[in-house]
């Protein structure tokens, strides 16, 4: 169920040429003819800025650019230069003269506005009220590197960036088709943000193209400055602490969604890209799952999963057979674990949730240190705080043993978004199994079951392909099959050609 927003109320328009954006408010005016009534316009809109430069090109030309945004280069030898060098008379012949590739003009005071705060210079002519506006900005990016979070051995080592073109060709690297489609929304009435909405064409469904278009479309906000930000505005349940959307780094596995109907965001000034519609399982599945053999993946997946149910279910599994349930402890393990606990005060389930507490803080304080500090912090600081709590009697070194297991296999899951709602949930699994045992863990997977069965993602099913059943794709959504056993695409896309490929084998031709 799709909650209602407050930032979702009105339309930003799909980006456009400057003279085609919405009609302007009665309170912009239109463009002088008159150059210091010009110059005095653009002072008074931008707020005069100590980085505006005017430049005056005789007889009558005037040039208008924010220093630190356009690009000093192309501004030397493709405007100036030529402005110099021809003649002209007209704002026509301004723009014949230039040799940059997009060039607009208007007489419009906010669409000048606009442009000149996102990389353009002005160029006005004495006696004309139209301003040719053209657009060099400076594009600073950093270098492409290894993802940080979505590390592989096997496979490409390169991640997005902070710059949307770049983002952009990697995609286009990967996929070489006219079928790719690129549609471009401004986002954010104060920081005009591009975001990049892609998807093939021929795969894609139409309708979930034309929802996830309707959703960038209605967003009112006054800023958006991260993908992650605008995958929680469009999410069908923005309530919910699992996420509908995959945030990916790598190109390569943003590509892999596209192939198989799904859709695509970039946003400029985000590293991390969208992908949509997912399924809860596919959070777990690594890219590289498809660049290893299938019998290692299959074993990766199944380790994967069984770690999963261990960082969410074992903690609480031991506080509620101390509780309530000691005839589920075998006989054997019952004198260590008595003698374990002998000298701890408090009750199991205080136990358990302050060492998940001292967990997650060192996990926090590593996380937001520098690199080389933040692990000498959480290398240090487990062992030292669990080897004095269990010295102090404030905890039992089984239930920390267990603790650090549950940590541990909590970090092997591929999205960092996923591996933080699964350590979220262990935490009221704990309370409830204090109170109620193994009645109470029961309850809390019936709560969560309920609430994914009723999540999903762009209009597709959450628990595809558990829930409704699809026989074919569950098999390879656990195990990874063979790829001439992988013809078909996921139906959780619904994409419109459902084959990758022609299952038949291909036979040797006889000689």
């Amino acid at each position: 169920m799709k909650f209602p927003l407050p930032f979702s109320k009105s339309k930003h328009n799909k980006e456009k040429a400057p003279e085609e954006t919405a009609a302007p408010r009665k309170d912009i005016g239109m463009m002088t003819p008159l150059k210091m009534d010009f110059v005095q316009l653009i002072k008074d809109a931008t707020q005069d800025p100590s980085d505006l430069i005017v430049k005056d090109i005789p007889p009558n030309i005037t040039l208008i650019y924010i220093d630190n945004l356009v690009n000093d280069q192309v501004l030397t030898d493709h405007v100036i230069s030529n402005l110099q060098k021809k003649s002209v008379d007209t704002p026509d012949s301004i723009k014949a003269a230039l040799s940059i590739p997009e060039i607009n003009a208007s007489t419009r005071l906010d669409v000048i506005v606009k442009s000149i705060v996102t990389g353009s210079v002005l160029i006005h002519m004495e006696g004309h009220s139209q301003v040719i506006m053209a657009n060099i900005p400076k594009l600073e990016s950093r270098s492409l590197s290894t993802p940080e979070n979505e590390s592989q051995v096997i496979g490409a080592q390169v991640g997005f960036n902070e710059s949307l073109s770049t983002n952009i060709s990697l995609i286009r690297r990967y996929i070489v088709s006219p079928d790719l489609c690129n549609e471009k929304f401004i986002v954010g009435r104060r920081t005009n943000i591009s975001v990049a909405l892609l998807y093939i064409n021929g795969i894609a469904n139409e309708q979930m193209v034309n929802t996830l278009r309707q959703r960038i479309t209605d967003l009112d906000v006054d800023s958006l400055l991260d993908s992650a930000v605008l995958s929680e505005m469009i999410d069908d349940n923005s309530m919910s602490a699992f996420p509908q959307m995959l945030l990916t780094e790598r190109p390569d596995r943003f590509c892999d969604g596209l192939i198989n109907g799904k859709l695509g965001i970039v946003v400029d000034g985000s590293s991390m890209a969208i992908v949509c519609p997912q399924s809860f399982i596919e959070f777990f599945q690594s890219r590289e799952d498809q660049n290893l053999r299938w019998q290692i993946a299959t074993f990766s997946r199944l380790l994967r999963f069984t770690a999963i149910l261990l960082s969410v279910f074992l903690t609480p599994i031991y506080v509620g057979a101390l509780t309530f349930h000691y005839e589920v402890i075998p006989q054997a393990f019952l004198v260590p674990l008595s003698e374990s606990r002998a000298l701890v005060p408090f009750p199991p389930v205080f136990e358990a949730l302050l060492l998940e507490f001292i967990i997650e803080l060192l996990r926090e304080a590593g996380a937001r240190l520098p690199t080389k500090i933040g692990q000498t912090i959480g290398i240090v600081g487990g062992i030292v705080i669990g080897t004095a709590a269990v010295q102090a009697g404030i905890t039992s070194n089984i239930l920390l043993i267990f603790v650090a297991l549950s940590a541990l296999a909590s970090f092997t899951t591929p999205s960092y978004m996923m591996g933080n709602v699964i350590r979220l949930i262990r935490f009221p699994i704990i309370i409830l199994a204090g109170f109620w045992g193994f009645y109470g863990i029961m309850l809390a997977f019936c709560f969560i079951l309920i609430h994914l069965l009723r999540q999903t993602s762009l209009g597709a099913p959450y628990l595809s392909p558990f829930y409704p059943p699809r026989l074919k794709g569950l098999a390879n959504s656990i195990i990874r099959l063979p790829y001439p056993l992988t013809s078909k695409r996921p139906e959780v896309a619904r994409p419109v050609d459902k084959e990758k490929y022609k299952p038949e084998p291909i036979k040797p031709e006889n000689s």
